[in-house]
C-alpha cells in the first residue's frame, strides 16, 4: 500500500514539474511573439517618420513643431483621403 502512494506522489511530482515546464515554454513563447510585435511596430513609426521627413522636410522640426504642422492639414487630408487609403 505505501508503496502504491509513494509511486503516486512521485507521478504526481513528475506530472507538477511537467506543468511548470510546459508553463515556462508558454511564457517565453509568449514573450517572444510580444518582443517580435513590439519590434515590428517601432520599425514601421521609424519608416514612417522617415517617409514624413522625406515628403514633408520636416527634419528641422522638433515633435511638438512636427505635431503642430500636421494638425495644420489634417483635417484636409481627411476629408480629401482617396477611399483606397481609408479604413474600411
Amino acid at each position: 500500500m505505501s508503496n502504491q502512494l509513494e509511486n503516486l506522489i512521485s507521478k504526481k511530482e513528475e506530472i507538477q514539474k511537467k506543468i511548470e515546464r510546459e508553463n515556462l515554454i508558454l511564457k517565453k513563447s509568449k514573450y517572444l511573439e510580444s518582443t517580435k510585435e513590439r519590434k515590428a511596430r517601432t520599425r514601421k513609426l521609424i519608416q514612417k517618420g522617415a517617409l514624413l521627413d522625406k515628403y514633408f522636410e520636416t527634419e528641422n522640426l522638433s515633435i511638438d513643431e512636427t505635431e503642430d504642422f500636421l494638425k495644420i492639414f489634417s483635417n484636409y487630408i481627411k476629408e480629401n483621403k482617396p477611399d483606397k487609403y481609408k479604413k474600411n
